[in-house]
């Protein structure tokens, strides 16, 4: 399927990576973010994807938005409740190659302490040895999820009829990893 040097143990980049969100605003615009790294990492198999592993920890303190006021206001017990749940978790129980560049890696994800299952597609986008001799490999996906599953819940209702915050949230991921061992 995939070089069987590709096998190994790897460590997310946090500077070349982003795990983003898109939320909609007004039901008119789109506004982007970002939850930094606190600590990623990988196993990948590549003769047997099913037994490639991944586990994330976001810093939902670090959210950023481009606007300061939005950040702090999503760090609240309005959302993410950072004080009491600082991390956003996930950890996959399946991969599974759906074919050609593609997988599907299915975890728990963890937010606000409320675990749902959800599975995330993901396209190989290629291995490097860089400038360091380290060899990255890289992936790219996204997913949707609703944010009232994880009892995230706040919102307002506009005089124009709809409500300020969609409950779909489409999550980003574009991921370097560094191999390990």
């Amino acid at each position: 399927m995939y070089p069987s040097e590709l096998t190994g143990a790897y460590t997310i980049d946090p500077a070349h990576s982003r795990f983003g969100f898109v939320a909609r605003h007004a039901m008119v615009t789109k506004v982007r973010g970002s939850i930094p790294v606190q600590e990623a990492t990988a196993h990948l198999d590549a003769g047997n994807p099913a037994a490639s592993t991944a586990h994330v920890v976001l810093d939902v303190i670090g959210i950023q938005t481009g606007n300061q006021l939005r950040d702090d206001h999503l760090r609240t017990g309005d959302f993410l409740d950072a004080a009491a749940h600082p991390h956003i978790t996930f950890d996959s129980t399946s991969v599974k190659h759906t074919g050609g560049d593609s997988f599907e890696v299915t975890g728990d994800l963890t937010i606000r302490g409320v675990t749902r299952q959800l599975t995330v597609p993901l396209d190989y986008t290629g291995t490097a040895v860089d400038a360091q001799g380290l060899t990255r490999v890289g992936f790219e996906g996204s997913t949707v999820i609703n944010r009232k599953d994880f009892g995230i819940t706040y919102n307002a209702v506009l005089e124009t009829g709809g409500v300020m915050i969609s409950d779909k949230i489409t999550l980003e991921f574009d991921l370097s990893a560094v191999k390990t061992a």
